[in-house]
C-alpha cells in the first residue's frame, strides 16, 4: 500500500497567504453578492432605492401566485434539459470523430473550438439573422422546403432557436473535455477489443464511454449550471422572453422583473430561489448520479 504524501508548511499563515487571493474573489463576487440578494429579497425598495421597507416573505409568497413565474420553471426544465442532453450528446459524437481523423486533425479539431470565443449575445444575435423570417438564409430554405418558421410568433421556433444557439456555443467547451478524455484512453485497450471481434459500437459502450464516465459527469454539472446561468445573454439578444413570455427562462425573468419591471424585491428572491434549485441539483448529481461514474 503507498504511503500517503503531505505538505507540510514550516509557516502556519503561509497556507492561509497561498489561498487568500482565492478567497477575496470567491467573497467578492459571490458570497457579497448572495448576502445582498438575501438581504434584499426580504425588502421592497421603489424604483431608485430611496425608500426601503423590511416585508419579511411577501416577496417569496408573491412569486407562487404569479402564474407566470411557475411557468417559467417549465419553460427552464425543458430548455436546461434539451441544452445538456443535445450539447454532450453532439460533442462527443464530434469528439469520436475528431479522435479518429489522422490528415488534417488540427484544422478540423480548430473548427470545432472557435465557436467558444464567441460572446453569448453574439451568438445570440448571429443565430437570430440566421433564422430571421424575412432575411434569414436559414429561413429561407426553410420556406423553400414548403415549411413556415417564424421564431418571433411561434413559440416552439423560439425555443428551438435558444435551445440552438446555446448548445452551439458551448460545443467547443465540451468537445475539448471529451476529446481529452478519449485520448487519455490506452489505445491497447481499443486494440485488445478489436482483436476479440468487437465491432466499433461495442468498443465504444464497452470500453470507451466507462472510461469517459469522471469527465461525462464533470460535463453534466458544467452544462446545468451554464442553462441556467450563463444562457441568459442569449436569451436576451435572440427572442427576448418571447414571443410573449414562453422563452424567458428563470435567470431571464431575474433581470426582467429587476431591470425592466424594477421590482427589486421580487427579481432578489427569484434570485434566491433561482440559488438554491441549481445548488440543489448539483447536490443531487453529485449524490446520485455520481455513483454510477468508473475513477
Amino acid at each position: 500500500m503507498a504511503n500517503e504524501k503531505r505538505v507540510v508548511f514550516k509557516s502556519a499563515w503561509l497556507p492561509w497567504v497561498l489561498i487568500a487571493p482565492q478567497v477575496i474573489v470567491i467573497s467578492v463576487f459571490f458570497f457579497w453578492p448572495a448576502a445582498q440578494a438575501l438581504m434584499q429579497s426580504v425588502q421592497q425598495s421603489d424604483a431608485f432605492g430611496t425608500s426601503v421597507e423590511f416585508v419579511g416573505l411577501d416577496n417569496f409568497r408573491n412569486l407562487w401566485n404569479d402564474a407566470s413565474y411557475l411557468a417559467s420553471f417549465k419553460t427552464t426544465a425543458v430548455f436546461s434539459a434539451l441544452v445538456a442532453v443535445l450539447g454532450l450528446s453532439i460533442s462527443l459524437m464530434l469528439a469520436i470523430f475528431a479522435d479518429r481523423v489522422v490528415k488534417g486533425s488540427g484544422i478540423y479539431r480548430t473548427f470545432l473550438i472557435w465557436p467558444y470565443a464567441v460572446a453569448p449575445a453574439v451568438a445570440g444575435v448571429l443565430w437570430l439573422f440566421m433564422f430571421a423570417p424575412s432575411i434569414g438564409i436559414v429561413s429561407y430554405g426553410i420556406r423553400a422546403l414548403g415549411a413556415n418558421w417564424d421564431p418571433l410568433l411561434n413559440s416552439n421556433h423560439a425555443m428551438a432557436l435558444i435551445v440552438m444557439a446555446a448548445v452551439w456555443k458551448q460545443l467547443s467547451y465540451n468537445f475539448l473535455f471529451f476529446l481529452a478524455g478519449l485520448q487519455s484512453i490506452p489505445k491497447s485497450l481499443i486494440e485488445a477489443a478489436s482483436m476479440d471481434g468487437a465491432r466499433p459500437w461495442r468498443r465504444f459502450w464497452t470500453i470507451q464511454f466507462p472510461l469517459l464516465s469522471p469527465t461525462t459527469f464533470f460535463l453534466l454539472v458544467i452544462n446545468v449550471v451554464y442553462a441556467f446561468f450563463d444562457t441568459f445573454a442569449i436569451v436576451d439578444a435572440a427572442t427576448k422572453g418571447g414571443p410573449g413570455k414562453d422563452t424567458a427562462i428563470l435567470v431571464y425573468k431575474v433581470y426582467f422583473d429587476g431591470f425592466k419591471a424594477m421590482d427589486l424585491g421580487g427579481s432578489a428572491a427569484q434570485s434566491v430561489v433561482l440559488m438554491v434549485i441549481v445548488v440543489a441539483l448539483t447536490v443531487v448529481q453529485f449524490r446520485f448520479v455520481e455513483k454510477k461514474v468508473n475513477y
